[in-house]
Parts: C-alpha cells; structure tokens; sequence
C-alpha cells in the first residue's frame, strides 16, 4: 500500500524544529504582556463573506488564494487566510467596538492557496497584533516599537522599516483616477495582472514584483502626492515619534500593502537577504474595517509576522534554539525495577514541577540505557535494578555533576535530587 503523501504546502514541524517555533512564541507572549495585549483567539473557519467583505475583491488573496467551499447547509466558509478580519468580526460580534480601547494578539495557522515558495507555505502561522479605538499616530508608532522590541529579544539583526501613508479612502480615491490615467497611457506595457488590477484596485500595481514593471512603477505618480491635510499631519506625527524613539525608517512611497481595508499607515519590516519576496513583518491602519464589517466606527491599526520566516531568519543568522536536555534520566532494569521506577518518578515530578524527567523505557540493558542516559544531555542519573529494590534504595550517578555516585533511600529521593542539583 502506498504512503499517504503530505499536501504540497502543509509542512510538518518536526521535534528538532519545534524549540525554534516555542521560543519565537514564548518571548512574543512577553513582549505582549510588557506592553499590556492581552490574547485574543478566533475561529480558523469563518464565513466567506466576511473576507471578501473586509480584503476586497480585487485582491489576489480573495480571487486566487482562499481555501472556501460549502458546507453541508450550503453555507460559504473559508479557512481564515488572515487573522484581522476575524478578530474585527469577533470585537463587533461581542458588543466590544464601542466607546472601547482594546490591545490584543493572537498566534495560530492562516491558509492560503499560493505557490510555496522560502517561508511561505499554504498553511502558515502568524503572530498577530491589534489596537483598537485609537485614533491618533502614537499607538501605530508603539506597535512599531513593540516588533522592534521583539527583533531584538530574539537577536535578529539587519531588518529595515519602510513606512508609508494611504491617506484616508476619499484622498485615495481621488489619487486611484490619477493612477488609472497614468498606468492606462501605458497599458501595452502592464502584464497580465497588472491589467486586471487596473480595473479593481489600481494601487495593487505599485505592489507588484515583476522587474519589468519597475520603471513604470518608478514614474508612476506619488501617493504622498496626493495625501489628505489630516493624513499627513497623522503620518508626520507617527515619523516624530519613530524619530524620537531611535528607529530607522525609510519612507517608501510605493509600498501599498495587499490588502483593501488599509487606510494611513502602512509598514513592513523587510530583510535584503531574500529577494521580492522580503517582507518579515507588515502592518497598518485600517480605521474603516469595523464599520465596513457593519460595526461602529472604530480606528484600528495592527501588524502580523510569519513565523515561518522568522524561524528561517533567526537559523540563517545562527539563533538555532534547541530542545532542553532532561535533568535526570532514570535507567530501570527488572520487571520489579520499572514497576517501582514510574511511581518513584511521579513523586519527584510532584515535588519539583519544572524538572526535566526522562525514564528509560522499552527496556534494554544497564549498558544500552546508560548511552541513551548520556545521549539525552541528562545531568544526573537514577539506577534501579532488583537488587536496589530489595534493598530500598536508588543510586544517584552524576553523568554531569561533580562528586561521587551514591545510593539514597527511596522516601529521601526527592529531596537528594533537589540538593544535587541545585533547586529550590
């Protein structure tokens, strides 16, 4: 019978990998509760319509990407290829938008019908983070403070911020004319999605990574151009506070984002190690989101980072995290021993909670265990064979420590194991 292959782009995350993944996860969680976000979880499944809704139509996610079909009430549902508009559905559906000021986050898997390619996969996990009902630039520029506080807990070097403004939906509409004008003097030259962009969303063309376009996009007419008096007095305000914080930014005019709901800011934190593909990290303001969803009016302003991505940056740059060896290892050898040695290993686990306890099971000899005893990293080592049964002890063997191996009696176990190594 032939093996049940994998789905291209659903990647298993294997022991060896997994401390990368938990530490990224554990010093997020940190950073959130030194900033005050409190977690927020959502549905993986959500109706379709609420992403065509809240992405726009004219997006690649929606047209090309998204996981949808029907169920079997002949409802459209989606596996949640972002998580924003989820959480925004989630703050109206729980009366939470109103006269409110919320910061949260959430981790979990986004799926997405794309070519796999370095980082990106079609189930893929994001760290995600959210601020609602502030309206002016000091909370884009915390969130921006926030990620780069995350960078440097996690020792990754060498990423670049480039910000930008979108203005508010009235400017951009007016710049969207403008944009069309230019872009169809020169259709000949547009690709084939550029084209159809042309007539959705125009400013997607700015976004796109064809080489060919790049001059074209270069003479394009600037955004920054064509911003709003409030917009640019709110983005002015955000460079003040960055400027004042220490952090390097680069005002990029043609980043646009990929999604519709954004309005006024917008950032990537970028790495030059990857080619096109280089965004770490994205965000912006999308203050029309939770009416658009038909909530109240509520400003809101949010990133997300892959973790894959981060996982392969921080191994690229040598931050490898590795899984923690036991601290003691408990080699057992005898139908009486191995009876005995589980009921002794829960008691030392109920008296130190954190210890790293690893019991050789399946068996083998004094010999085979030991090498599996030394191969685990353990510190110390607890023998138990028949003849320490009859005799009501176990012997303490250091495989890490200094001093001497020693028998100890079994009801003063615990507090030996605590005393050699050093807890407490």
């Amino acid at each position: 019978m032939e093996p049940i292959a994998p789905i291209t782009g659903m990647n298993d995350v294997l022991p060896e990998r997994a401390p990368a993944w938990q530490h990224v996860e554990r010093v997020a969680r940190e950073v959130f509760a030194a900033y005050g976000y409190q977690e927020i979880r959502v549905p993986i499944l959500e109706q379709t319509g609420l992403f065509k809704r809240a992405i726009g139509e004219f997006t690649d996610i929606v047209e090309k990407e998204m996981f949808s079909f029907e169920d079997r009430g002949g409802d459209g549902l989606t596996l949640r290829p972002e998580a924003t508009a989820g959480i925004a559905r989630a703050a109206i559906s729980n009366g939470l938008v109103h006269n409110q000021r919320h910061r949260w986050y959430t981790l979990g898997p986004m799926f997405r019908g794309e070519r796999p390619q370095k980082g990106r996969y079609r189930q893929f996990h994001q760290i995600d983070a959210e601020a609602y009902g502030f309206e002016g630039p000091d909370v884009d520029a915390e969130l921006i403070l926030l990620s780069a506080r995350l960078w440097k807990r996690l020792g990754i070097e060498g990423l670049k911020l480039e910000i930008n403004s979108l203005g508010t939906p009235e400017a951009r509409r007016a710049y969207r004319a403008t944009l069309v004008e230019y872009f169809s003097a020169h259709a000949d030259a547009l690709d084939a999605d550029s084209t159809r962009r042309l007539g959705g969303n125009p400013l997607r063309i700015l976004d796109s990574k064809n080489p060919a376009l790049a001059a074209l996009i270069a003479g394009a007419p600037r955004l920054t151009d064509h911003l709003d008096a409030e917009s640019r007095v709110h983005f002015e305000g955000l460079c003040a506070r960055l400027d004042d914080a220490g952090v390097a930014y680069t005002v990029n005019p043609r980043l646009v984002r990929g999604l519709d709901y954004y309005t006024r800011t917008v950032f990537e934190w970028i790495t030059t190690a990857w080619g096109a593909q280089n965004a770490v990290c994205s965000g912006g303001r999308y203050d029309g989101l939770v009416a658009q969803l038909g909530g109240e009016h509520t400003p809101a302003v949010g990133w997300a980072l892959g973790i894959e991505r981060l996982v392969i940056l921080m191994e690229e740059q040598g931050r490898t995290v590795s899984a923690e060896p036991p601290h003691v290892f408990f080699v057992m050898v005898g139908a009486a021993a191995e009876r005995l040695a589980l009921r002794l290993a829960e008691q030392v686990r109920d008296a130190w909670p954190d210890l790293r306890l690893e019991t050789g099971l399946g068996g083998g000899s004094f010999k085979s265990q030991f090498r599996r005893a030394d191969k685990s990293g353990a510190a110390l080592a607890l023998v138990l064979g028949d003849g320490e049964v009859e005799r009501g002890v176990v012997a303490l063997k250091p495989l890490r420590l200094g001093g001497e191996q020693e028998e100890v009696a079994l009801a003063d176990l615990p507090a030996r194991i605590g005393s050699r190594l050093g807890l407490g």
